[in-house]
């Protein structure tokens, strides 16, 4: 396995591995890059991730305004967010055991309206083995006070209601094809999920195989959800 990035946005842009054939086979995640694009796919998003209502908020007392992006609210860091700035590029890796990248970028007080200088890194990770792509994001406020909400926007609203899934399109409890019941959805897959389990335990949360190529992806995280997204083609 191969993995690209480049340093606007610390993003995925190809992904290249084989298949049960041997064959090399790359996933294009971003077929071009411009500011401002929408889709975020492969990207560090932030500072904030998903969306702030109002795009305002209160925090110790003090009330901030960000920069709205989606209408009156703010989505994914606003009009210049994580996922548009160039990051520095800390370490880099290419050859031997575990081969890695660490992106770094200096978030200054006051940008798109959030209080606080913040220093943020995220590292990538291939596993001995070439099985697995490890993503660990930190993220230090260096003076103030700030919400933080990073999220590696890789792509192969929720109400705030936990609703159970059973029975309904959304139900993968038990693996079946994503697209077999998409027609039952007026807008497709998009949608958190809440995981079981202990937070900030280490687990396997999701797995999707394609039985043509032999592939399967295995989705770890410490984290309380995860998002479901499914593109249109």
């Amino acid at each position: 396995m191969s993995v690209k990035f480049i340093n606007c946005g610390a993003t995925i842009v190809s992904v290249i591995l084989p298949d049960k054939y041997v064959k090399e086979y790359m996933e294009n995640l971003r077929r071009d890059f411009h500011h401002n694009d929408t889709s975020y796919i492969g990207s560090i998003v932030g500072r904030v991730a998903n969306r702030i209502a109002g795009a305002q908020f209160t925090l110790n007392g003090l009330h901030y305004k960000l920069v709205p992006n989606e209408g009156k609210n703010m989505l994914h860091g606003g009009l210049v967010g994580f996922s548009d700035v160039v990051w520095k590029v800390k370490m880099y890796k290419k050859d031997g055991y575990a081969p890695s990248i660490v992106f770094a970028y200096h978030s200054y007080d006051g940008e798109e309206g959030f209080p606080g200088a913040l220093e943020v890194t995220v590292s990538y990770t291939l596993h001995p083995g070439n099985r697995l792509i490890i993503v660990k994001m930190k993220a230090k406020a260096l003076n103030k006070a700030t919400p933080v909400n990073l999220v590696q926007h890789t792509q192969l609203i929720p109400t705030g209601e936990i609703a159970t899934v059973k029975g309904t399109p959304y139900d993968f409890l038990k693996p079946h094809i994503v697209g077999s019941r998409i027609n039952k959805l007026t807008k497709g897959y998009d949608i958190n999920y809440v995981i079981d389990g202990v937070p900030g335990k280490l687990k396997k949360t999701a797995m999707a195989k394609d039985n043509k190529s032999g592939r399967v992806m295995e989705l770890f995280t410490n984290q309380p959800g995860v998002q479901f997204i499914q593109l249109s083609s």
